[in-house]
């Protein structure tokens, strides 16, 4: 079995995979051979023993243990988790993780100014777009930051926007405004709020789907028409209020980080 995890600065998620599921080219969606899943809060400060006793907790309860284990995939900016994850497979595990960093083969050109800046998880999300829905695609990723990354026909990573996440967002304006409390993040019943609080949310659910419809319009008016996808944690809250967003993939990251670790062994 594979563990994909993909630790992003706030939350981190696992997924558990058969590595003798389906056959790469049988495979139609990213959650084929997809056993289970979980998602934590990324904690820089966890040690390699602490992240190996949550993982076993997790395999546990599908009665595995870290002994059923064959290989590991991460993506992860958070350098303290990487080294992190490296201990635990070094002490727990008898194989070396394999890390989406310079030297690994992705099987995508990144047409980047500086291809080692670009985000692991934005470079699974590439591999895994390619893969199901070919190019050009835009992949809206609804994480800690909002990113809308393009690729092309030929499968190049070509780059992509960043602007700061729903999450962060509502942060700031929290702790900026005296006045404001913390808000759940659901659609309101319009976009008049009659509230401070539906306010508060009819900005955030609509002006997001909003950003992030501008930033796919910019880029198709400079690739062409593109297949557009959404992932991340809040993508199923804003996909359906999308114009231009065609597809959610849920798992799209695990899946790019399968199709790496397929690449490298």
């Amino acid at each position: 079995m594979l563990l994909a995890i993909d630790a992003g600065n706030t939350d981190t998620v696992v997924g558990l995979f058969e590595l003798d599921g389906p056959d790469p080219s049988e495979r139609t969606r990213p959650e084929d051979g997809l056993i289970d899943h979980w998602r934590i809060a990324t904690e820089a400060n966890r040690t390699g023993d602490e992240l190996a006793v949550l993982l076993q907790g997790f395999l546990a309860l599908r009665s595995f243990t870290l002994d059923d284990i064959d290989g590991m995939a991460v993506s992860s900016g958070v350098p303290r988790v990487k080294e992190a994850l490296r201990l635990l497979a070094d002490r727990y595990l008898d194989f070396d993780p394999i890390m989406i960093e310079p030297g690994v083969r992705t099987g995508i050109a990144i047409l980047a100014e500086n291809p080692k800046e670009v985000g692991a998880d934005r470079i699974a999300n590439a591999v895994a777009a390619f893969d199901l829905y070919g190019g050009p695609t835009i992949v809206a990723d609804f994480g800690t930051a909002t990113t809308c990354d393009a690729v092309s026909a030929k499968g190049e990573y070509l780059g992509g926007a960043i602007a700061p996440g729903i999450g962060i967002s509502m942060d700031a304006l929290v702790g900026r405004a005296a006045a404001l409390g913390a808000v759940e993040l659901v659609e309101p019943r319009s976009v008049l709020g009659k509230s401070t609080v539906e306010s508060i949310q009819s900005g955030a659910v609509y002006g997001f789907a909003a950003q992030v419809d501008g930033l796919c319009e910019r880029i198709q008016n400079e690739l062409g028409e593109c297949t557009i996808i959404s992932t991340g944690g809040l993508a199923e809250l804003i996909t359906p209020l999308s114009k231009f967003i065609q597809h959610s993939e849920p798992w799209l990251t695990l899946h790019g980080l399968r199709l790496v670790y397929e690449k490298n062994v």
